[in-house]
């Protein structure tokens, strides 16, 4: 039986570890938002990737990244290249680096639909020094297009994309502004009462505390995944729901780690503080 689930329960390095493991042969197939992508593994060790038009181990660290989408494990099928040669342990180590800069980034960039725009320049000013990898992404910047349409005309990973435009927003040289489609839509939308960011963000907390006490260390970093995502989504502005997605999420990703009775003790942890942290947590 092929080994398959979903982005949203169970991240990439998880899966990945549990067929290293077992020193097991065959192709992981990847569906993310609008790509897809594959891992071709030979006993247990990573030796072929593709994701869009990325190969290699960039294309590994992109998937890694993946949130939402589903995986498959097909065994049996082997690539005819080799385009990775760092052990599987050094690549989640720098997948799991990328997911860390990747919460600084999202401080200025809060998603990849938002418009990089030129900031007016004063005469005078010191000259701009830019690499290549910077030219080639601020050549394409027209106030217009989005970071992911950025990401596609440049051909560079989402990751290299937003680096990039992080340093520029910290320099002066650009801003962010929503969408056409994405203020239009929050034009005609207003904001429900709730709790305040600062009370999720605790509550969210505590949450991950009690699915790491349900995993421990082997799915630590499967929580810590589901809490970034939810984490970025309070500081959207999502509200409570981002809370009660993340309860979800974990409970079917320790549900797939640990079985089904672990899932259920963690939900009726985890019951009582929801019930209760929504208690305590509206706004004054």
């Amino acid at each position: 039986m092929a080994l398959q689930g979903s982005l949203a329960d169970i991240g990439l390095p998880d899966v990945i570890q549990l067929v290293s493991v077992s020193a097991k042969t065959g192709v992981f197939t990847l569906s993310g938002d609008g790509v897809d992508g594959k891992i071709f593994i030979k006993d247990g060790q990573i030796t072929d990737a593709i994701a869009g038009k990325l190969s290699g181990e960039y294309a590994v660290y992109e998937m890694a990244t993946w949130h939402k989408g589903q995986f498959i494990f097909t065994a049996g099928i082997e690539s005819d290249k080799i385009t990775v040669n760092k052990s599987n342990t050094s690549l989640m180590m720098e997948a799991a680096r990328r997911l860390d800069e990747w919460r600084v980034l999202q401080r200025k960039i809060p998603s990849m639909d938002v418009v990089p725009f030129f900031l007016p320049r004063e005469p005078g000013q010191d000259q701009i020094t830019l690499s290549p990898q910077e030219w080639a992404i601020v050549t394409k910047i027209d106030g217009q297009a989005s970071i992911a349409k950025l990401e596609q005309a440049t051909g560079l990973p989402a990751f290299d994309v937003c680096k990039v435009l992080y340093g520029l927003v910290a320099s002066g040289l650009i801003s962010m502004r929503p969408s056409e489609e994405k203020a239009a839509a929050g034009q005609s939308r207003v904001a429900p009462p709730g709790p305040s960011q600062r009370s999720l963000l605790a509550l969210a907390e505590n949450v991950r505390k009690l699915a790491d006490d349900s995993v421990g260390l082997s799915g630590s970093i499967a929580v810590e995944k589901q809490y970034r995502v939810a984490r970025a989504e309070i500081e959207a502005g999502t509200g409570i729901s981002a809370v009660n997605g993340l309860v979800d999420r974990l409970a079917r990703a320790i549900s797939l780690l640990e079985g089904g009775d672990k899932a259920g003790e963690f939900l009726r942890r985890v019951n009582p503080l929801i019930v209760s942290g929504a208690a305590e947590i509206r706004p004054h």
